[in-house]
Order: C-alpha cells, then sequence, then structure tokens
C-alpha cells in the first residue's frame, strides 16, 4: 500500500493549539488521526494529545487484530486508548471536564475504518467528487439530517460548537465507527478539525483531490480557512492522505 502524506497544524488566532494529530504508517496498515480538545486551555490540549498518544501506544497490539474482525478489534482498539488517556492524566483532576474530538482513518490492503466522535471529519474523495464524510455529531448537523438547514450552512450554524459527543478519560467511549471497501488508487483522504473545513467550500476541498495537489496546496487553503474567520480563527489542524 503507497501512499503520500502531509500535514500540518496553526493556532489560528487562537493562544494555544489544543489540536493534535497522529500517525503510524507501516508494512501492514496505516493509521491517521486527527483531535481537537475541548475544556480549558491546559484540560483541552492534554485531551487531544493524549488520546492520540493512546491510540499510537496501542497501535502493535491492537493493528494485528483487525484483519480477523476489522470493527470489534478497532473498537478495543480505540477503548484502550481512552484508557491509556485516562492513565496519562492520572490524578489531573482536569481530566473530569476536558474532552476531545477525533477523526480516525485505518487502512490496510483490505478494508477501510473511520472512527469519529464530535465534528472532526474524515472526507474520502477522488478527482471528481467527494465520495464520502463522516458526519458531525453536533446540533446543525442534526438539524441537516432532517432537512432543516443546507451542508453548507453548518459550519455557520449559531449552535456549531455543540457536539452530542465526545470522548473524555473518564467515560466509555462514544466513537462512532464505520467500515468501508478499501481504498483505489488515487483515492484521496482528508481528516481536519473544524478550524479547517468549518471556511471551506466542498469545490475547494475538491482541489486536494487533484492529480497534481502537494503539500502547496494543502498549505494555502488552510490559511484560506484563518482569513476567512477574520480574526476569530479556530486552531486548524488537517491530515492529507493520497493513495497511489
Amino acid at each position: 500500500m503507497d501512499i503520500q502524506f502531509y500535514q500540518l497544524t496553526s493556532a489560528g488566532d487562537r493562544e494555544t493549539n489544543q489540536d493534535y494529530m497522529a500517525h503510524v504508517i507501516n508494512a501492514r496498515f496505516s493509521l491517521f488521526v486527527v483531535a481537537d480538545g475541548l475544556g480549558g486551555h491546559y484540560g483541552g490540549e492534554k485531551a487531544s494529545r493524549f488520546f492520540c498518544q493512546g491510540l499510537v501506544k496501542c497501535a502493535d497490539i491492537h493493528g494485528k487484530r483487525i484483519e480477523k474482525s476489522p470493527v470489534s478489534a478497532f473498537t478495543q482498539w480505540i477503548d484502550a486508548a481512552v484508557v491509556e488517556m485516562r492513565r496519562l492524566f492520572a490524578s489531573d483532576i482536569s481530566s473530569y471536564q476536558a474532552y476531545t474530538t477525533c477523526a480516525i482513518l485505518y487502512m490496510d490492503n483490505n478494508v477501510v475504518l473511520t472512527g469519529h466522535c464530535g465534528d472532526s471529519r474524515v472526507y474520502r474523495m477522488n478527482a471528481q467528487q467527494v465520495v464520502w464524510r463522516t458526519r458531525d455529531h453536533s446540533i446543525p448537523q442534526q438539524l441537516f439530517n432532517n432537512g432543516m438547514i443546507t451542508d453548507q450552512e453548518i459550519a455557520r450554524h449559531p449552535e456549531q460548537n455543540k457536539l452530542t459527543r465526545s470522548i473524555n478519560a473518564e467515560r466509555p467511549s462514544a466513537v462512532e465507527i464505520n467500515i468501508y471497501p478499501a481504498q483505489k488508487p488515487g483515492d484521496t483522504f482528508i481528516l481536519c478539525s473544524d478550524g479547517f473545513w468549518g471556511n471551506i467550500k466542498e469545490q475547494e476541498l475538491l482541489q486536494l483531490a487533484q492529480p497534481s495537489s502537494n503539500k502547496s496546496d494543502l498549505g494555502k487553503l488552510a490559511q484560506l480557512s484563518v482569513l476567512r474567520a477574520n480574526g476569530i480563527s479556530d486552531n486548524v489542524t488537517v491530515q492529507w492522505v493520497r493513495c497511489l
């Protein structure tokens, strides 16, 4: 499985960056994760970082089990990451009020798996279209599902920051897992926090799925997202994965 991979993160217009990202690429599989922390400067920053670190730490053990039972093994992997997240918080009482979203992509030669919670997203695209994206766990996403607002209105809705699911070290995992057919050459995956997708149009996102797209194009879109926020940009984090 040959891939190209770029990633970037920025604090945007915030004082601190509570987003975190990580990846594991080896001969058997590839794993990518973006997390967006919530709950005060330090609590949210720790929640996103500890969750991602937990996923990476558990990769060797749980990555070997995916082939036999993909969804079950992936669920156990994420649960183990939350346990590790709890261990890293140790006696820090901020863990009770610290939350994180997540967008996770797992790929091997047989299957694609996503795990997501909150409003961080995974997109799958080819050069012609967005094939699918994960559905947010948020009030605006529910309104869209019910036909009350358009997809483009989700990011601008006044209740965009009201999530219906998030990850906390002291609670069972609320991550939604989905299984898809294996990747094809030319497929492009984007994992991102809402600070990125909230100010980017779908046609602009499709620029990243063109055969000629590269890290420079990713950086330009990230800068555009910050500029469009007019001085109140959230943290911006994005991972770009191209299957060759």
